[in-house]
């Protein structure tokens, strides 16, 4: 019986494939627990004909195919899809994490957590971007853990109890498995150099996207839970403000002292309240709808299950 599916996404990694199985397959034992589900996510070199290649002589080889890129969240959901085992492990393509880490990952599953995450270990590229990105998750999620992106295993229901799971989100599962009270545990991991290839993400961009990702699952965690109170009680306190400063203004007016710009920021203070008050409405219409959605999406999961 399979315990742990390994899943890999691949983009365009055909110089990885053939050390990846291979030092896979001497790490994981006994084989007959593992299998690696690899997903070719619309690569453009040999990546899905080596990885059909490899199946011939490593019998817990999987291979899916995406036809286009969809990115990593895609890929893993996919892989998810095809896995058979109870445990998930993302675990990439280019070997900077050792193989040999993946046993000691399932242990911590074992032994009672719902997910175990990596905290790199020795020098990279980039170590300060991450530093700062960990940081604001700890600070925005009140996480215990030091690393939200390193490689991870958590148990496959854990993935289909997070239905809200976008375009790159794969970087939250963290967060997002931590707001729906599940047991997380952390092991130190060793980074190594890339096996061989070119990295995937290196554009600047991707600092603000991962920014601004990290920003919508905090609104989604936090202030979608509970919008009225916190949009309203933004929206109030900038209503008094306008309020506030309209008073200040009369009086200054009363002494000669009238100053225009104060009236537009009482008229820009007010309307500005009522809209993020109105929002809160809002909010609270698009909260209520989500959680039926979730109930509904459950119900059909727990059915398909049976």
């Amino acid at each position: 019986m399979i315990k742990c599916s390994v899943i890999i996404p691949a983009y365009n990694e055909e110089e990885n494939i053939f050390p990846l199985v291979d030092t896979l397959s001497k790490a994981l034992i006994p084989e007959s627990e593992y299998e690696v589900v690899i997903v070719d996510d619309g690569s453009h070199d040999k990546t899905f004909e080596l990885a059909q290649l490899a199946t011939q002589t490593h019998k817990f080889l999987k291979v899916v195919k995406h036809k286009r890129n969809f990115g990593k969240t895609e890929a893993i959901l996919t892989g998810a899809d095809a896995a058979s085992g109870e445990y998930l492990v993302v675990f990439d393509a280019d070997l900077q994490y050792s193989p040999s880490d993946i046993p000691r990952f399932v242990q911590e599953l074992d032994n009672g957590a719902d997910m175990c995450v990596g905290w790199k270990q020795g020098k990279y590229d980039k170590r300060l971007v991450s530093s700062i990105y960990n940081n604001l998750a700890r600070k925005i999620f009140g996480l215990k853990v030091h690393d939200i992106n390193a490689m991870k295993a958590f148990r496959k229901e854990l993935l289909w109890e997070i239905v809200s799971l976008r375009k790159d989100w794969h970087r939250y599962l963290v967060p997002l498995a931590k707001d729906k009270g599940y047991v997380i545990t952390e092991l130190k991991v060793q980074l190594y150099p890339r096996c061989a290839g070119e990295p995937k993400y290196q554009s600047p961009l991707r600092v603000f996207v991962g920014l601004f990702d990290l920003l919508a699952v905090g609104f989604q965690i936090r202030v979608m839970r509970k919008p009225m109170f916190y949009l309203g009680l933004l929206g109030f306190f900038t209503m008094l403000l306008g309020v506030i400063v309209g008073i200040i203004a009369l009086i200054l007016r009363f002494l000669g002292h009238g100053f225009r710009p104060l009236l537009y920021l009482v008229i820009l203070s007010i309307l500005a309240g009522l809209l993020i008050f109105g929002f809160g409405f809002v909010g609270e219409s698009v909260a209520h709808l989500s959680e039926r959605l979730e109930r509904i999406e459950k119900e059909i999961q727990n059915k398909n299950q049976k």
